[in-house]
């Protein structure tokens, strides 16, 4: 059965068949979630959000994930590299470090301008 991904702030979605991983889908939807250890839980850079609604959705917790993450999992935080799809789902990246430094930057000059004026 065909499933759904939705993978936030892109909103790119894509149709992956179930048992396909978190990171999986990611890579054929050409959204980049970090990895360096090759889908074997032992890097945390793939952490993604799942809404609590939505956890269901796909597998549980392996045994690497809940060592790894311990009281992130509370927070709907899970490895792409982990979590397996078994229903649709929507998932939140979290911003790269260097364009949240930037979009801070510009912020803060916007908001001395706006005094400016």
């Amino acid at each position: 059965m065909s499933v759904k991904v939705t993978f936030l702030p892109a909103r790119k979605e894509i149709i992956v068949k179930q048992g396909t991983t978190l990171l999986q889908a990611g890579q054929r939807a050409g959204v980049h979630i970090p990895t360096r250890c090759g889908g074997k839980a032992g890097c945390l850079m793939c952490k993604v959000k799942v809404q609590e609604q939505e956890r269901k959705n796909l597998s549980k917790p392996s045994t690497a994930e809940i060592n790894k993450l311990g009281t992130w999992l509370n927070d709907g935080t899970r490895l792409a590299c982990q979590a397996v799809i078994h229903d649709s789902v929507v998932v939140e990246l979290p911003e790269d470090k260097l364009k949240a430094a930037i979009r801070k930057q510009l912020e803060k000059q916007q908001a001395e301008r706006d005094e400016l004026w």
